[in-house]
């Protein structure tokens, strides 16, 4: 992003304060598309236009059309909304029919969902017949049961909530990413570690989606037990889940690899296949050494062995040159007399 481009935008803590949205309402509005963004979802900090900011500010009810957008309730003000009993309202929500869209860690380390008060609203208006009587045995919408029915799924303990959290959260994430690494890593970021080694076995390829893994639920507790019941709720446990995500990290990753490779250390590339470079002009080959090399030529020979001295065989080829020398020495002495 050029410098033109960042002083027509906003960073989020100033777009928010002009949106008046507090911290936890304006990331939601930006993960739920009431707030258009700019620069990448994983990679780097997204910013807000001045012109969205100003589209927003000038709408109707603003600013509290845009703040009930995002409000967010948990089970007893979710089912005084709908009129129905709390009792009622959970059951409907393990079973499905109702969407969480964030949770948090109360001082219990209980888990309490969050909802989108538009949301429920909306389904008590389309949906009057599941707020009162037995539940139907299929849910009417998209809500990730199976053929067992509503009503046995809440009885026998099974809990819609966390799957369904987890495949809304990486839905927003993949509507905000443009780049094919980051959409592999926010499909791999519900899988564990053992899937998503067995899926990705180069390590390369497996350090850059840990590289941009997505932080799903930011604000981890401090105590390990609350760590590990957040862990839980962020990694895929259902089979039929587990196998859809595994495929689509799959489809995800071959898209990535046809866009570029995955980063690797310089020392790990492939040396280049193909002559020897020639010599440079400026140095030219030595000349042919002679046959005989000289006493010094020979004294400066590495030793071929560990210990201390040369060897027998080195001294005696030293002397014998250093007699030669000597003998030229005296016939030259001769000749010239």
């Amino acid at each position: 992003m050029s410098v033109m481009e960042i002083s027509e935008t906003l960073a989020a803590g100033r777009a928010a304060q002009e949106l008046r949205l507090r911290r936890g309402e304006f990331e939601l509005a930006t993960q739920l598309g009431h707030v258009r963004t700019v620069g990448g979802a994983l990679s780097g900090r997204r910013r807000v236009a001045r012109g969205e900011v100003e589209r927003l500010r000038r709408a109707a009810g603003f600013p509290d059309a845009l703040r009930e957008r995002v409000r967010t309730v948990g089970t007893a003000e979710g089912a005084d909304l709908m009129d129905i009993s709390p009792g009622r309202f959970t059951r409907l929500a393990r079973a499905g029919y109702l969407v969480p869209v964030r949770f948090y860690l109360n001082r219990y380390r209980a888990v309490v969902w969050l909802y989108l008060a538009e949301e429920l609203r909306a389904f008590a208006g389309a949906e009057p017949g599941l707020l009162t009587g037995r539940l139907p045995r299929t849910p009417t919408g998209g809500s990730g049961t199976t053929a067992d029915g509503a009503e046995e799924k809440a009885g026998a303990g099974e809990d819609c909530r966390p799957r369904n959290w987890r495949g809304r959260r990486i839905g927003l994430l993949l509507h905000e990413s443009d780049d094919r690494w980051e959409r592999a890593a926010i499909v791999g970021s519900v899988l564990d570690p053992l899937q998503l080694a067995e899926l990705v076995p180069d390590p390369y390829e497996r350090a850059s989606l840990n590289r941009l893994r997505p932080d799903l639920a930011p604000g981890r507790p401090g105590s390990e037990a609350g760590r590990e019941t957040v862990q839980r709720l962020l990694t895929a446990d259902d089979p039929d889940e587990i196998s859809w995500h595994r495929s689509s990290l799959t489809a995800l990753l071959a898209d990535a690899r046809r866009d570029r490779q995955a980063p690797r250390p310089n020392d790990t590339l492939p040396e280049p296949v193909g002559p020897p470079e020639p010599a440079p002009p400026s140095a030219p080959a030595p000349a042919p050494h002679p046959a005989r090399t000289s006493v010094a030529a020979r004294e400066a020979e590495p030793v071929p062995h560990g210990g201390r001295g040369r060897p027998l065989l080195t001294r005696l080829r030293i002397r014998r040159g250093r007699d030669r020398e000597g003998a030229a020495v005296s016939r030259g002495g001769g000749a010239d007399g």
